[in-house]
């Protein structure tokens, strides 16, 4: 399957910066160039991830990560906005509509990267999670179907796993840091 990234940024230079350093990584990648273009968007390749420039001409950036957050079909997405070097970026706003993280422009190919893969990775992972949690159409029962015994344990699948190793390492990091931190620091007798 395909990684989608919605890239939507009023920049020529920063679409093609974007959209260059994303397709080497093998992603397909969509651009626009404002928020009403990637509302309309979004239901149409579904993206696994949104990078959104926080002034966005129509609806900013911040609007179109609450509008993601709020969505049942899009929530899985990872979003993170960007801007310039000197734009600037309100963290808390960003926080509050949902964002996972913030970029400065110009983009460093391996910032990006480092950024976006974990998210990407998060997106996959819960959308695979919940598309197979949604019960599809129930087949007919057959009369007088006998038990067929056990039913085999489901296959595993090592990228799920490395996914969901993610996502926990991802939501437990920053506390084993902060505990560790407060630790040697009292060691240290600070």
């Amino acid at each position: 399957m395909t990684t989608r990234v919605l890239l939507a940024d009023d920049s020529p230079h920063a679409q093609r910066m974007g959209e260059r350093i994303l397709r080497e990584e093998g992603y397909e990648v969509v651009t626009v160039t404002d928020g009403a273009a990637a509302l309309e968007r979004l239901d149409e390749i579904q993206p696994d991830l949104v990078l959104v420039e926080v002034f966005l001409p129509v609806h900013s950036g911040y609007d179109i990560c609450r509008l993601i957050r709020a969505s049942e079909v899009h929530r899985q997405a990872g979003v993170i906005l960007i801007a310039g070097l000197l734009e600037p970026v309100d963290e808390e706003e960003a926080k509050r509509a949902g964002a996972d993280s913030v970029l400065k422009k110009p983009f460093e190919a391996s910032v990006v990267l480092e950024t976006i893969r974990p998210l990407i990775d998060r997106s996959r992972f819960a959308r695979g999670l919940f598309s197979e949690a949604v019960p599809g159409p129930e087949a007919p029962a057959a009369a007088n179907t006998q038990p067929t015994g056990p039913i085999p344990p489901p296959a595993i699948d090592p990228d799920r796993v490395r996914a969901a190793v993610t996502v926990a390492l991802d939501r437990a990091l920053p506390t084993l840091v902060q505990e560790i931190t407060e630790k040697v620091l009292i060691a240290l007798g600070y």
